[in-house]
């Protein structure tokens, strides 16, 4: 006898997750409805598997830190930008996620008066995708069915690049949006200085040091 138990009702401690399999695309529309926006825990879909995860605290600041890192140079080269945050990516019938943060780099005249989901089957996914390191495969999957064409896993200590070639992600040691930027080394680098001296003061070396290169 199976017994059905409210979305609502799953408690998660931080750092937790639960995978619910065998899923159809109707089942993951209406959990995340019933889930809402006002919530800590976000959510993956891919190919029928769902994943819900409440993130450790610890990797929030660092995560939004990266995100004021990426606007920061995007400022000092000119370049318009839009962050849309944890919004939810989809892709019709088959892939759902919700990233730490993005990025919208290209394509700003389609989506900067959206608000809500992006349908990447309506509009282009974002250029870059902040994620932590120890984001699940149905989390990756996702975000490789979506499109994403670049994805950072946010460690500790630490950052990788995966670059969308084809139909799947290739580590690589070069930002696609920032290839004059070591990254990997940067990012990690600067996110200890702001734990160190606070986010704004880090930021104000930081935005001095590329005026002056």
């Amino acid at each position: 006898m199976s017994v059905a138990v409210p979305i609502q009702s799953i408690s998660l401690y931080e750092g937790s997750q639960v995978v619910i399999h065998s899923l159809t695309w109707q089942d993951f529309e209406s959990i995340l409805e019933e889930l809402g926006e006002d919530r800590h825990t976000r959510v993956a879909y891919y190919n029928g598997t769902l994943e819900i995860m409440s993130p450790l605290s610890k990797h929030e600041r660092p995560h939004r830190i990266a995100g004021y890192i990426v606007s920061a140079i995007l400022d000092s080269q000119g370049r318009d930008w839009e962050d849309f945050g944890s919004t939810s990516l989809k892709k019709s019938g088959s892939a759902g996620v919700e990233p730490y943060t993005c990025f919208y780099v290209h394509h700003l005249e389609q989506v900067r008066g959206c608000e809500g989901r992006i349908d990447v089957d309506l509009l282009p996914p974002p250029d870059l995708a902040i994620e932590s390191d120890v984001t699940s495969r149905t989390f990756i999957d996702a975000y490789k069915a979506i499109g994403v064409p670049e994805v950072w896993l946010l460690g500790e200590r630490s950052l990788r690049i995966f670059i969308l070639q084809g139909e799947d992600y290739v580590e690589s040691s070069c930002s696609r949006l920032f290839p004059d930027f070591d990254i990997p080394r940067l990012v990690p680098q600067l996110i200890r200085r702001a734990l160190e001296i606070g986010t704004s003061a880090m930021l104000r070396e930081f935005r001095e040091t590329l005026r002056n290169s």
